[in-house]
């Protein structure tokens, strides 16, 4: 194994700070990841969000100002997140989040794209 957190590990903490309206993941081998609430958001893998099927996805535009109000446990396998848009149907298992943070940046890049060529905006 090359040390990656396996899918039904849960980060040892999850720290909310909603005054820089971020999520900090800190995995055990000392790996973590910021995660602002805004691509929590935008990357929700509620049916709402991705769609059905592929290109099926909406685009989410406007979220720069959305905040997590709560998380919730499911199980032993993931969290809800509670935005204060009212969104909150994504249940982010533990694999997921931890491709979120992985991939964070080529996610942001990918998505701050479809943006531009949609004319929508963060705001």
């Amino acid at each position: 194994m090359s040390g990656m957190p396996s899918s039904l590990s849960p980060p040892l903490e999850i720290v909310l700070d909603q005054s820089a309206r971020e999520l900090r993941l800190v995995y055990s081998g000392g790996e973590s990841f910021t995660l602002s609430c805004e691509y929590l958001r935008v990357f929700s893998p509620s049916a709402a969000v991705r769609g059905h099927g592929p290109g099926q996805e909406v685009l989410q535009v406007g979220k720069r100002g959305v905040n997590i109000v709560s998380i919730e446990p499911v199980g032993h396998y993931a969290v809800r997140l509670v935005f204060s848009d009212g969104h909150d149907s994504g249940l982010y298992s533990w694999d997921y989040l931890y491709e979120l943070g992985r991939r964070k940046d080529d996610n942001w890049l990918d998505y701050l794209a479809r943006l531009q060529a949609a004319g929508a905006s963060r705001d």
